[in-house]
């Protein structure tokens, strides 16, 4: 019988399962393999308050579901209740599904540093309640978003009017999209850029959303990055920092938040929080909001940022930019001054001991005599390239208290050189390249009186060269070793560190949340820090083929996670064509998982895509495709980013035919079991098939979803369909059953009478080929409409939230598809696939398939909301089959 009577080869269900298992497992590791948390939690020590801010009567009009408040705790939320502000204003903005009492960590810790300087400066914190709203996933109020916020601007602003030291700009804090939000500022008309002068965003998806859902949301980022790349030199007052989670922020990957490349390089910084100094800590997507370590860092720059004379933050934005780096970037163990002293004395009545050797070991328990160790330098010069030091068990105050000074006892210039690591409150490392700075002579390391501690202090000249060594390209390094170990990223700041017990065996994941830039040769360095009588190996015996393509494919699912759905899709819509081609050559439908084997291959659309992305490196190509209208293909845009090759599409191929075979193998047996108890609980009456495509119940339901559609939301009209045709097929199931039965029964009674109705048993046979056929047709429709479903539903969930402030969704991204597919569905699920067979368009139906399979991965990858047009063109081409 041709291609539909084939058989499932006997390997196919083990491979797609391998590939599923392999699917589930990078999901695994991105969800769940990653630091244990190492943020303090951060507490108030006064039960925190919000207090409303009255709006104009015109804004409280537009935009009904927005407040605005101050934050505040027990006697500082009392003194404020009249507004009286004399403070420092600071807006924060939350994200997706955010609250405005998230900015409770950033308050309460600076309320308690401003009594620490009996508040001599102070900052009053705003938070903005955008009603925890959906903006991740529904990008249509993000406009709103961002004009209420300016709104508020001008609002706290006000509140400050004809005060001594009256602000003339806001710092923005911005959490996930609020500081996109706090971005899109920049691009209103009549916003004027001097209001903001400092944008902090925590864990903010910049470069682009992590699911483009909807036209809306990815027009919001083209608008927003399309403004600041080419108003970048305006943007140049503005400070930017962009902190970013690390791997336990598996919502928002690292990437995302690091700001795009610009050319105003010196006014915007993006950091990865594992390498934020004195942190060292990934956090997830909501701890960044409170991590104690984090919040710290943030609230000891904006002290550091202060302007002595007018009170508020500098207005000098090289000041701004130096201060983020002292906190964020290099911290060099000491308070951040603006213009360090370039001599400074060392006091205190301490012994002074000249140290020659090249390793020095030194340690103490209560010591009352504090001592002066000094290093000559000259003699270590020809033999050594740097000088490490670490300590341990040491008040952090007192290690290394040295900077550029001048001892007149040995006539000798000493230049601070180095930066401190402070690891933990216990453990310090300091390292000193000795080339940078030839006319360094000396170092003196202070050890001070010990009363009741106790320490230990080791210090050793090497050579760089003894100390380095390089390894191939890995994924993972393995030791055996202890103390601290700082995985280096020199184009980016994202340094990762991992602090180990003594003995132990660590792991370090060398996987990058930045990709190398294409003109930087620099290379990933790991620095081990650790005791000069420590014992260590480094080992990449782990590293077969096999462990090496299976930590590529977790990388490949960390980045393109968010566009599997559209291989999947991909992969199904292959299938249905490949089905109705066997409706044309053998008059029967194959089975999804025996067609998908044959038909779902990745040779069919990669090379096409891949000569698409080469020939857009041709002018005359891009002139054609500019004539033409057409966008770019999403691919070039992915390598423009230096993130795509194409063997990432390959792999998401197989991985997308993986869960689209197993997900359709699970989907047609939960329907099928569903009818069975169906059958058995309700016995539904055998109806009389109805031959009319087109009846006034049915005209009727059309009108009637396509008013819903219109009048309320889209994807209400699209989830009421999918329902009734969910109804439908489960009915058409249960009628299968019911007929293979009665089929069974036949069969035994013709085997008594073998001369027995022989013309009603042929009718029976054809009438249940043609069901059997039907709804094998309906089940990959019905699985098809499941994933539109699912890519609409996140605007139905804001509907749904939003009511009772409008009964229309507005802007509504699936509005006018959701008219079209409820008249599609509404025919389909009528139809069988006898109206199909004599159709003359079913050939061009069933050819469609394929090259919007290669459409739907060249331009669906960065735009999920377009998956549904494709789907919705084929379908419509099916319903033709079905009248013509």
């Amino acid at each position: 019988m041709g291609r539909a009577s084939g058989r499932l080869p006997a390997a196919a269900p083990l491979f797609y399962g391998a590939l599923a298992a392999l699917t589930l497992l990078g999901v695994r590791d991105v969800l769940f393999l990653y630091e244990e948390n190492r943020c303090s939690m951060t507490y108030m020590f006064e039960y925190p308050e919000y207090l409303k801010i009255k709006l104009p009567k015109k804004t409280a009009r537009r935009y009904p579901a927005y407040e605005l408040y101050l934050y505040g705790e027990g006697n500082y939320a009392e003194e404020n209740k009249n507004l009286v502000l004399t403070g420092i204003p600071v807006l924060f903005l939350p994200g997706n599904a955010g609250s405005y009492k998230q900015v409770r960590s950033l308050g309460s810790i600076a309320l308690r540093k401003a009594e620490d300087l009996d508040f001599k400066y102070h900052f009053n914190f705003f938070s903005v309640n955008f009603n925890e709203e959906l903006v991740a996933l529904y990008g249509g109020t993000l406009q709103r978003q961002t004009k209420f916020v300016h709104e508020c601007i001008k609002v706290i602003l006000k509140l400050y009017r004809d005060r001594e030291f009256a602000p003339s700009s806001v710092a923005i804090v911005g959490h996930s999209m609020g500081g996109l939000v706090a971005r899109a500022l920049l691009t209103l008309k009549n916003f004027k850029p001097e209001l903001i002068n400092l944008l902090i965003t925590q864990a903010t998806p910049h470069v682009a959303p992590v699911m483009p859902l909807d036209k809306y949301l990815t027009d919001f980022y083209t608008a927003v990055n399309n403004h600041w790349i080419l108003n970048a030199q305006e943007l140049r007052n503005l400070t930017t920092l962009s902190v970013a989670g690390g791997f336990r922020d598996y919502q928002v990957r690292s990437g995302l938040a690091f700001l795009p490349r610009l050319s105003q390089q010196d006014s915007a910084l993006s950091v990865v929080s594992s390498a934020v100094p004195r942190a060292w800590a990934s956090t997830d997507h909501l701890s960044i909001v409170w991590c104690k370590e984090l919040i710290l860092a943030t609230i000891r720059a904006f002290f550091d940022l202060i302007d002595e004379n007018t009170r508020q933050i500098t207005e000098d934005p090289k000041k701004r930019m130096s201060v983020l780096n002292h906190h964020f970037v290099r911290h060099p163990g000491k308070i951040f001054e603006e213009n360090p002293e370039a001599f400074t004395e060392l006091t205190g009545d301490f012994m002074w001991i000249e140290v020659k050797t090249s390793k020095w070991t030194y340690s103490v328990y209560n010591d009352s005599d504090g001592k002066y160790f000094v290093f000559p330098l000259a003699s270590h010069r020809k033999s050594y390239s740097h000088v490490y030091c670490e300590n341990s068990m040491l008040v952090r105050k007192y290690f290394f208290h040295v900077s550029s000074l001048f001892i007149n006892l040995f006539g000798v210039c000493l230049v601070m050189a180095f930066s401190l690591l402070f690891f933990s409150i216990f453990f310090k490392v300091v390292i000193l390249k000795l080339q940078d700075y030839p006319s360094l002579s000396h170092i003196v390391i202070l050890v001070p009186p010990t009363v009741g501690n106790k320490f230990a202090l080791d210090c050793e000249f090497f050579k760089e060269d003894s100390r380095t060594v390089q390894l191939p390209v890995t994924n993972l390094f393995s030791f055996e070793k202890t103390s601290v170990y700082r995985l280096h990223i020199p184009w980016s700041h994202e340094d990762s560190v991992t602090v180990a017990k003594v003995p132990s065996s660590s792991e370090i994941s060398a996987k990058l949340h930045v990709a190398q830039p294409g003109n930087d040769s620099r290379v990933p360095v790991l620095n081990i820090y650790s005791s000069s009588d420590c014992q260590y190996e480094v080992s990449n015996k782990h590293l077969f083929y096999t462990y090496y393509s299976y930590i590529l494919v977790f990388q490949i699912i960390r980045f393109h996670a968010g566009a599997l759905p559209v291989y999947v899709v991909s992969n199904i819509l292959l299938t249905y064509g490949g089905q109705l081609n066997t409706l044309i050559s053998t008059g029967q439908c194959s089975e999804f998982s025996l067609e998908l084997v044959r038909t779902a291959k990745p040779y069919k659309v990669e090379p096409i895509i891949s000569i698409v992305v080469f020939l857009q490196g041709f002018n005359w190509f891009r002139e054609i495709r500019d004539s033409l209208s057409l966008p770019e293909v999403d691919a070039a845009v992915l390598s423009s980013q230096d993130i795509w090759f194409p063997l990432v599409s390959l792999i998401l191929f197989l991985l997308g035919t993986g869960i689209a075979y197993w997900s359709g193998v699970f989907f047609s047996a939960s329907l099928r079991l569903f009818s069975t108890l169906w059958l058995i609980l309700i016995r539904p009456t055998v109806l009389q098939k109805d031959n009319k495509l087109f009846t006034y119940r049915r005209l009727c339901v059309m009108g009637s979803l396509a008013l819903v559609s219109w009048t309320t939301c889209g994807a209400l009209a699209v989830f009421v369909i999918y329902l009734q045709y969910l109804f439908k097929v489960l009915k058409n199931c249960s009628k299968e059953t019911s007929q293979n039965s009665s089929t069974h029964t036949v069969k035994n009674r013709s085997l008594i009478d073998l001369t027995s109705e022989p013309t009603q048993s042929l009718s029976n046979s054809t009438t249940i080929a043609e069901t059997v056929n039907s709804l094998k047709i309906h089940l990959t429709i019905l699985y098809l409409f499941t994933w539109i479903v699912l890519l609409n539903l996140p605007s139905l969930v804001y509907w749904f939230k939003n009511l009772r402030y409008n009964v229309r969704l507005d802007p509504d991204p699936c509005r006018s598809t959701a008219i079209i597919l409820v008249c599609i569905l509404e025919i389909l699920m009528n139809s069988s696939t006898s109206e199909v067979k004599s159709s003359k368009l079913l050939k061009i139906a069933a050819k469609v398939p394929l090259p919007l399979s290669v459409a739907m991965l060249a331009f669906g990858r960065m735009h999920l909301y377009k998956v549904p047009h494709f789907l919705t063109f084929s379908l419509l081409l099916h319903v033709l089959c079905c009248l013509v």
